[in-house]
C-alpha cells in the first residue's frame, strides 16, 4: 500500500540560485528533453534543470533585477474539449519572465543568451524612484494564453495583454505594443488563466478577485468581486 511505502528522499540539482525561488515550471516535451525545468530566484536569473538527468541546463541572467514572475508555453484545450500542444514550433523552448523593474523579458533557450524585451509596466517611471522605492512596478504575475498572446499584472495596479511577436531588443520600448491594458483595483498578488486562454483571474489587495474575459473587445468591461469573508480571517 501507499503507507506501506518510505517516503522519497529529496535530491538537490546542482547550480541553484543564489537567493530565493519565485517560479518554477515544466517546459513542453519535446523530442529531446521531456524533464526540463525553469526557475526564476530573487538573484535576478532564470535557470533551466533536467529533473531526469538531474543536471544543470543554464543560467540566463534576464538584466531585470530580482524576477518575481516566469510563464511558458503548456497544452492548451480546444472548443471541442480536446487538447492540443503548443510546444511544437519554436514555443516549446521560450520562457518569459517579470521583474522588478516593470519589464517583461523573453528566452527562447534554443538561442542560449539572447533575450528580448516585450514590455514594461510603467515605463515612464524615473530609475531613481525605483531604487528609492517610492514607485513599485514590479510584474508580480504572469500568464501564458497561447503562442502569440501573454498577460502581466503588477504592484502598479495594472494588467496588460502582450503580442509577444512586437518584441524588441531595445531596453527603451513603451507600452505601445500591449493589445489591452486594464487598471486593477490594487496590487497583484496572484494570476491564473485558463488553458484555452481567453479567461483570466487576478487577485489583487483589498481581498479582490478580478475575472477577465480576454475576448471581450473592450476588456475594460470585466466585473471586480470581492471576497466576502470576515475581516478577521
Amino acid at each position: 500500500s501507499i503507507m506501506a511505502q518510505p517516503p522519497p528522499e529529496p535530491i538537490s540539482l546542482p547550480s541553484p540560485p543564489n537567493d530565493g525561488i519565485t517560479a518554477l515550471q515544466y517546459l513542453p516535451q519535446t523530442s529531446s528533453s521531456s524533464s526540463l525545468l525553469a526557475s526564476t530566484s530573487w538573484d535576478g536569473s532564470l535557470r533551466i534543470h533536467d529533473t531526469i538527468a538531474k543536471s544543470h541546463v543554464l543560467t540566463q541572467a534576464m538584466d531585470s533585477g530580482p524576477l518575481l514572475s516566469m510563464t511558458a508555453a503548456h497544452s492548451s484545450t480546444n472548443g471541442d474539449g480536446s487538447s492540443s500542444s503548443s510546444s511544437s514550433g519554436t514555443a516549446a523552448g521560450v520562457v518569459y519572465t517579470g521583474g522588478i523593474d516593470g519589464s517583461i523579458r523573453k528566452f527562447d533557450i534554443n538561442s542560449p543568451s539572447t533575450t528580448s524585451l516585450i514590455g514594461k509596466h510603467s515605463p515612464d517611471v524615473d530609475k531613481n524612484e525605483l531604487l528609492s522605492g517610492k514607485k513599485k512596478v514590479a510584474v508580480s504575475c504572469l500568464s501564458y494564453l497561447n503562442e502569440n498572446t501573454i498577460c502581466s499584472s503588477g504592484w502598479d495596479k495594472k494588467f496588460y495583454v502582450w503580442d509577444v511577436r512586437l518584441s524588441s531588443n531595445s531596453s527603451s520600448s513603451k507600452n505601445s505594443k500591449a493589445v489591452a491594458t486594464l487598471d486593477l483595483p490594487g496590487k497583484a498578488f496572484s494570476m491564473d488563466a485558463s488553458l484555452d486562454g481567453t479567461k483570466v483571474v487576478v487577485a489583487t489587495s483589498g481581498r479582490k478577485n478580478c475575472f477577465l474575459d480576454i475576448r471581450l473587445s473592450n476588456i475594460s468591461q470585466v466585473v471586480d468581486k470581492e471576497n466576502e469573508g470576515s475581516e478577521n480571517n
